[in-house]
């Protein structure tokens, strides 16, 4: 095997359990870990590939405040406490991770980047990483979704003249003063550009595939069971799975109710194409555009996972809890119905009592 494009000499290094990604989910999984009694950067090992604590947090645009923030739930066994809503939320977050990290000792190396996992030998899984290479008797992936920004296909794209970014590289609204900006997608993301975009634009407009669904006040326990149950459908049939956001619908609040009332929420269907100055629907209407913005969401970022052949032919990994039906000695956490923050903590626990059963039986079976 190369490293670097060098030969790499180094013999694996055995371990209980590997964890990659330090987000929310692989927090979560490593504070258990942990909390069983396996000792980190012994019996368990956390990767992240980002240069600092904060999982996909600290990558956030500036004028997302914490106050702003759409359901984060603590981590298991400290609260966050304190916090200034007006502060970005990547410095809350981020602040609070590195704290995390610090109280419970777990020891997580960064920045490293998992290359690939492949089958080992006795039992073991094989990883490839840019800082050598793992044999784990058990893996969780925590690797969430930012890394994989969706961009979909549509006709014209290369010939717009104007500039397409994604939310993953939003910059903040002052990026778009005087512009004629076109946000596509239906999630919270959009409406969220949109109403910082909105005062500061020459124009904007609002493409969507389906009608947003709004829902006025709490989300209720109830509700998030039901959200949850539909998510985790699809990923038990081995199907991609869709976010639970995706699935609950838009928080009305005041902000949104003015923008829906102002016309800045006024959704049109998806264009039929992109034109060198804009788009263009099927109806013959057009909207001269700057810029467009693809609010389109991502996907599982599971590529490292791909020499082990896991997906099912309707096109995801088929997961039992988190525990991946393909291979038990593989839990994906922050995955699927999972992916909330709430959702990535009870996965973490999940998963670590499985691998501590998985592991006991080897242990006896030797």
């Amino acid at each position: 095997m190369k490293q670097n494009g060098t030969p790499h000499t180094e013999a694996p290094r055995p371990v209980d359990v590997l964890v990659v990604g330090a987000g929310q989910a692989g927090l979560s999984a490593a504070y258990h870990l942990r909390r069983s009694g396996l000792v980190p950067g012994e019996d368990f090992v956390v990767l992240d590939h980002a240069p600092r604590p904060g999982g996909a947090w600290q990558f956030r645009w500036p004028t997302l405040t914490y106050g702003r923030v759409h359901g984060m739930h603590a981590l298991p066994g400290m609260e966050l406490t304190g916090a200034d809503d007006a502060r970005p939320s990547s410095e809350v977050i981020g602040g609070y991770f590195r704290e995390y990290e610090e109280t419970f000792g777990l020891r997580v190396r960064r920045p490293v980047d998992v290359r690939a996992v492949r089958e080992g030998r006795d039992g073991r899984l094989l990883v490839e990483t840019s800082a050598g290479v793992w044999a784990p008797r058990a893996l969780i992936s925590a690797t969430g979704t930012w890394d994989r920004p969706f961009w979909p296909r549509y006709p014209g794209q290369e010939e717009f003249a104007g500039r397409q970014l994604h939310t993953a590289d939003y910059p903040g609204p002052a990026a778009f003063a005087g512009q004629r900006v076109l946000v596509v997608g239906g999630g919270t993301s959009a409406v969220q550009h949109l109403l910082e975009i909105a005062p500061v634009a020459a124009a904007t407009a609002w493409a969507t595939r389906r009608p947003p669904e709004f829902h006025e006040g709490p989300f209720d326990e109830d509700q998030g069971r039901q959200a949850v149950a539909r998510v985790d459908e699809r990923v038990r049939r081995g199907l991609p799975p869709r976010s639970v956001v995706s699935v609950t619908g838009l928080p009305m609040n005041e902000a949104v109710r003015r923008g829906v009332a102002d016309g800045t929420l006024a959704r049109r269907p998806m264009f039929e194409r992109l034109t060198t100055g804009g788009a263009a629907w099927a109806d013959g209407s057009v909207f001269e555009a700057d810029v467009v913005l693809w609010a389109t969401g991502f996907r599982a970022a599971v590529e490292h996972l791909a020499p082990l052949r896991l997906r099912e032919p309707g096109g995801g990994i088929q997961v039992e809890g988190t525990r991946v039906v393909r291979d038990p000695r593989i839990h994906l956490v922050g995955y699927g119905p999972s992916a909330s923050t709430v959702g990535a903590n009870r996965a973490g626990r999940a998963a670590v009592r499985e691998i501590r059963a998985l592991l006991a039986r080897e242990q006896v079976a030797v």
